[in-house]
């Protein structure tokens, strides 16, 4: 079922490295305050957590009780208490708090404060604002990479997209840029460096300034070439619905640092269970970059192939048997399991989408993707906000509409806005603030008409010389066309697509749509550079760039050179981490995505709603 590989694909790092680092620092953090002590864990460094030190390994450390942090007076008895916080003003706010309770009653205990990834100033400054600085004690946990699988690994900092590109708060930049730094140190010397996007070339820059200030030491490296993009470079691919299976049961089911929580009407019985969803399960590896239209067929051949292997044992002796049960029992039942879980998953995501006539939801975003039947989609999008649907779909609808149409027509957006207002509440009000400011959901501005807007796209293509490829023809008229960062790669054959066959990445979206982002780190890596890609990094607010690495031949022939470091600052979908695969394959390399979190068009809503209660 998966893509077949070319046979000279190289063998990715290991990246096992990165979580004992993790938890040695964190092993040492601890030992610092000696003699037992109650843990205060921030409820979204929970599940990180669990993948790097579970709770056996913190109570061999003398943690005695775990609390998850919530805002409220402490019932700890301990009298030694240490916080694991993100650099937040609210929990430190909330510990000081806590600490200065206990001065009231004239309790004496030690505090400790672990910052993840690092400490910022604000954070000194509340801590003496409130005048107990001198009383805690803090230090930093450099804890910047969680490995989700064997080429996806995440900062599991979700705020991130908020805070730099809304709020214009750069101060996870330095994070981003340390964590690069921390890679290089590992698996370098990276041989070239590209990038897009303001963050970006920030993120690099940072990195830059640590390897220049840090030892340089010679070694073999293990990743060649590394991309840098921005979200807001593509803000189209995250707002698809997804249809290959991992993003669907990321969308469904929500996957939480690589792990899914299944309910009974996945397992069948009246209880709920947690899987881990990565390569270790053959079941699924072979599936999760499978459109969602081809997974039922394989699970179905998957399900005869291991009622053929337990029928195996019929007629055999008792050696037979023995060396059946010793060797190959335990792996088929635990098949069997996994095979029954992810049927179960499929027939819910099935009557899932069913109840929500996903397949008209897909079409309108095709159409939308594609230029057509814009009224028709203006209608399905008027009738779901009416029926309240769905208030975040509702939404993500709304910005597909918006980018792929260079904006809304006034009139439009003024029906939409006050339609989705009545449905939702005026309290949305600064949602629309926050979309317009990010150019998610905007009015179209006088004199950019489509009509306009096409007789830019002739001049511009007509002043082109020859020689240029196809793809620069169509991303210059297409991200001109819609003023964004649209249809890139949008298939132009007449042909049906196999998608039982894919040809290219857009099979993620039914062959609608290659996702701009990856086709840009598809072009950069072809030529070497963004040399022919001029007028399309203007479009998309420039701030490109192509670097030589530090300390690395960049044209030596190794497999390194065909090991691809993809960073994400802003989040990144499990759509296109399928596509990138699918490239990595076509091209015989493979790709690393680093990414600040694993987004999903929910979350990317969710990230910009802000409401004015």
């Amino acid at each position: 079922m998966a893509h077949s590989a070319r046979t000279d694909c190289p063998e990715l790092p290991d990246f096992f490295l990165l979580k004992r680092l993790a938890r040695d620092q964190l092993i040492y953090l601890l030992e610092q305050l000696p003699g037992k002590k109650d843990l205060f864990i921030e409820a979204d460094l929970m599940s990180p957590l669990d993948r790097i030190a579970n709770v056996s390994t913190l109570k061999q450390h003398e943690v005695d009780k775990l609390y998850k942090v919530e805002y409220k007076p402490i019932v700890s008895t301990s009298d030694q208490l240490c916080f694991l916080i993100r650099p937040r003003i609210q929990t430190v706010k909330w510990i000081c708090d806590v600490a200065n309770a206990d001065k009231a009653t004239g309790r004496f205990r030690r505090y400790k404060i672990i910052f993840t990834p690092q400490k910022f100033y604000a954070c000194d400054a509340v801590l003496e604002e409130q005048g107990i600085i001198g009383d805690v004690t803090t230090d930093e946990w450099s804890f910047y990479l969680l490995p989700l699988d064997d080429d996806i690994i995440s900062l599991e900092l979700p705020e991130f997209f908020r805070d730099n590109f809304l709020a214009g708060d750069q101060r996870w930049v330095r994070t981003a840029g340390s964590a690069l730094h921390l890679l290089h140190s590992l698996y370098g010397p990276f041989s070239k460096v590209y990038g897009i996007g303001r963050c970006s070339k920030m993120a690099y820059e940072s990195w830059r300034e640590q390897v220049e200030e840090g030892e340089q030491k010679a070694r073999q490296a293990e990743i060649g070439k590394v991309f840098l993009i921005d979200r807001d470079v593509d803000f189209v691919t995250p707002l698809c619905s997804q249809v290959v299976y991992e993003g669907l049961v990321d969308d469904i089911f929500k996957i939480k640092c690589a792990c899914v929580e299944f309910g009974p009407d996945v397992t069948s019985s009246d209880k709920s269970i947690k899987v881990m969803l990565n390569s270790q399960d053959r079941v699924f590896n072979e599936i999760r970059n499978e459109h969602f239209s081809n997974v039922f067929g394989f699970l179905s051949q998957k399900a005869r192939n291991l009622q053929t292997s337990y029928d195996k044992r019929r007629g055999m002796d008792i050696k037979q048997m023995k060396t059946f049960v010793s060797e190959e029992l335990k792996g088929l039942k635990q098949e069997h399991r996994l095979l029954s879980l992810h049927i179960g998953a499929c027939e819910s995501i099935m009557k899932k989408k069913t109840k929500q006539d996903f397949q008209e939801l897909l079409k309108t975003e095709h159409s939308l993707l594609e230029g057509f039947e814009i009224r028709e989609s203006i209608s399905f999008i008027e009738e779901h906000i009416n029926r309240q649907v769905s208030m975040i779909e509702s939404l993500r609808l709304l910005c597909l509409l918006s980018i792929t149409e260079n904006g809304l027509l006034p009139k439009d957006y003024r029906s939409l806005k006050a339609q989705y207002l009545q449905s939702y509440g005026v309290d949305h009000l600064l949602t629309f603030a926050n979309l317009r400011q990010l150019g998610l959901l905007v009015e179209q501005q006088p004199g950019e008409t489509l009509t306009v807007m096409e007789s830019k796209v002739g001049k511009l293509v007509n002043d082109r010389t020859g020689g240029e490829t196809g793809f620069l023809f169509n991303l210059l008229l297409i991200t001109i066309f819609v003023s964004l960062r649209i249809r890139a790669g949008v298939p132009k054959s007449d042909e049906e697509y196999d998608l039982r066959v894919p040809r290219d990445m857009a099979y993620i979206f039914s062959g609608a749509y290659v996702p701009l982002s990856c086709k840009l780190i598809e072009q950069v890596l072809e030529r070497d550079g963004w040399t022919g890609l001029e007028e399309v990094t203007r479009l998309l607010n420039g701030h490109e760039f192509a670097v030589t690495g530090y300390g690395a031949d960049s044209k030596a022939k190794n497999d390194a050179q065909r090991i691809i470091l993809v960073m994400f600052l802003g989040g990144c979908t499990f759509s296109e981490i399928s596509a990138l695969r699918f490239l990595g394959r076509e091209r015989g390399c493979k790709f690393i995505v680093v990414t600040t979190a694993i987004t999903n068009s929910s979350r990317l809503i969710e990230a910009l709603l802000d409401n004015l209660v």
